[in-house]
């Protein structure tokens, strides 16, 4: 569901740094270099020469969101499925490739994509290049590899849901509560007898759907030139067969209209938590901005208002964790519905009505009167600061995911250029505005853990 355990330490060092350029003022510029294969595949390259390393990222546009019903956990188990060999690489020399060429490599489902990316040294981008293609254009899928990955992901559930305190706490459990449409509100991680239905024409189903180049986005960000990537590209990708894109389901999601609560007791914890959750704006609107930059003022830094009360005023917790696709990444990476998520683990001492009734009278702050101009500029350095950041991490996969995201959901990825433009023009009566719309009660979902034999 999150990162699988395929990291290793990579042998070499460096990282990819944005190409920004002054013109008059300044200007956040990544280079795009877009275009669409016949088969369908969308094609993002974006060059980077600060460092002899490339990021090679392929995103499959199905996720946990839109799986099966009846096949909870499906898109999950796929995604091990995909290391179990292929054509011409058999049951994990996937993994060993990246691994005696000095690279690093990492696959993940999400709630509209699953991911895999390898980064390597540049020299071994065709190498990366022919085994992505290789395990597109046909996997090995048995009856063993089928009951192995089985097996792995519902050890995975147990070892991280259901004997972890707190397992599943937010982000697996939050959903479920504060939506409605069972795509997504269904367990994502899958049912445990989900998991043992799935069958070997299941997973061939699943792959000639979803794992099609028109169903794709493949992106190359590092060192590397565009005309040589765009030959290699073509050479490996063109002759991947291709089917027409899958219809999505409706994923939409009814506007909530009156606030929810849930509790839960939970024996292996030691302390009561407590999560609130809000539905956000469509992403890519005004409001969405707006809303990035509230979750800057109330939940991220030393300086959010949240933590101000919660922590500073009342010590009532040590910290504050969440945001826009809390845990499971970031305002850009999904395309739906999505709420905004907050969290803590408290003292004993005090009960979840104070805390939310805490939480309540900063929301209401918020819509109470337009903030000033320079509590809003400070929230939009805070913005920036945390997008740069986004974009140069991990040797240039933060740039490729966000690459890879904009290419999937709106076929456009040049918009990671917009974002600076987007978030200058949010003003204090649209952040009021947006407050009041979205941080209203009624929009309001509230879990809380209680700690059971454990403490």
């Amino acid at each position: 569901m999150r990162w699988t355990a395929f990291v290793v330490i990579p042998l070499f060092l460096g990282a990819a740094f944005l190409s920004c350029q002054k013109r008059g003022a300044f200007e956040y510029t990544v280079p795009v270099e877009y275009f669409t294969l016949e088969n369908g595949l969308k094609v993002v390259l974006s060059p980077d020469h600060t460092a002899p390393t490339v990021c090679l990222a392929v995103y499959y546009n199905i996720g946990f969101r839109i799986e099966p019903k009846d096949r909870t956990g499906f898109a999950h188990l796929f995604e091990h499925m995909m290391f179990q060999g292929s054509q011409n690489l058999g049951k994990m020399e996937f993994i060993r490739l990246v691994q005696d060429n000095g690279g690093v490599l990492n696959g993940s489902t999400r709630f509209d994509f699953t991911n895999y990316y390898e980064i390597v040294p540049a020299h071994k981008l065709e190498t990366m290049l022919w085994a992505e293609a290789d395990r597109m254009r046909g996997l090995d899928i048995n009856e063993e590899n089928l009951r192995n990955q089985q097996g792995v992901v519902k050890n995975e559930v147990k070892v991280n849901v259901l004997n972890q305190p707190y397992g599943g706490f937010p982000w697996l459990e939050m959903p479920q509560h504060a939506n409605t449409n069972w795509y997504n509100a269904h367990n994502f991680y899958g049912d445990l007898a989900d998991l043992d239905a799935a069958t070997v024409e299941d997973v061939r189903n699943f792959f000639k759907t979803y794992y099609a180049p028109r169903n794709a986005a493949l992106v190359v960000v590092g060192d590397f030139e565009i005309e040589n990537a765009k030959l290699l590209i073509q050479k490996y990708f063109g002759p991947v067969p291709s089917i027409d894109r899958v219809q999505q389901p409706d994923i939409s999601e009814p506007e909530q209209n009156a606030a929810k609560r849930s509790s839960k007791t939970d024996l292996l914890a030691n302390k009561p938590a407590l999560a609130f959750a809000y539905h956000v704006p469509d992403r890519g609107t005004p409001e969405y901005y707006a809303m990035g930059l509230l979750d800057q003022m109330l939940l991220q830094g030393d300086d959010a208002l949240l933590r101000d009360v919660l922590v500073k005023k009342y010590g009532w917790t040590s910290g504050l964790s969440g945001g826009i696709n809390a845990d499971l990444g970031d305002m850009f990476d999904y395309s739906g519905p999505m709420l905004w998520t907050g969290y803590l683990f408290h003292d004993n001492a005090v009960g979840a009505d104070q805390i939310i009734g805490a939480v309540d009278s900063v929301f209401a702050s918020m819509g109470a009167a337009p903030v000033d101009e320079a509590t809003l500029a400070r929230a939009k350095v805070k913005f920036r600061s945390s997008f740069y950041d986004m974009t140069t991490s991990f040797f240039g996969f933060g740039r490729a995911n966000l690459l890879a995201s904009f290419a999937l959901f709106d076929n456009d990825p040049t918009l990671i250029n917009t974002i600076d433009r987007d978030i200058e023009k949010v003003s204090s009566v649209l952040l009021q505005q947006t407050a009041q719309k979205y941080l209203r009660k009624t929009n309001q979902t509230v879990l809380v853990i209680l700690p059971g034999s454990g403490s």
